[in-house]
C-alpha cells in the first residue's frame, strides 16, 4: 500500500519545529490500515517488534510491504530513493 503524509497533516505542527518529521504513530497507524485493507478489521493489535530505521518527511512517498497472516503479520515500510528502495520501519504486528 502506497501513501503520503502532506505537509499540512495535523500531527506537523510541533513535530518537529523548523525540520518536521512525521511521527512513529502514523507511519504505524499506515501499516496498520494496509492489515485491514487485506485482512479486514483488526481490534486489538500487539506490536512486539518495531524499528524505525529511518525519518519519514511530509510529502515523501512510501510504501507499506507486509507478509504473513492472522495472527501474525511482519511488516517493512519504506520510500524510494533516486534508483533504490530506503527501509524506514519494520517490525511486527500480531493478535493478542
Amino acid at each position: 500500500m502506497d501513501f503520503l503524509i502532506a505537509p499540512d497533516h495535523p500531527c506537523l505542527p510541533g513535530h518537529f519545529p523548523g525540520r518536521p518529521i512525521v511521527p512513529g504513530v502514523v507511519v504505524l497507524d499506515r501499516v496498520l490500515a494496509a492489515i485491514e485493507a487485506s485482512h479486514g478489521p483488526l481490534g486489538p493489535v500487539r506490536l512486539p517488534q518495531v524499528k524505525f530505521a529511518q525519518p519519514l518527511l511530509p510529502g515523501q512517498p512510501a510504501r507499506v510491504e507486509i507478509e504473513g497472516q492472522a495472527p501474525r503479520w511482519r511488516f517493512r515500510v519504506l520510500r524510494q530513493d533516486a534508483s533504490r528502495s530506503v527501509l524506514l520501519a519494520s517490525g511486527e504486528v500480531a493478535l493478542p
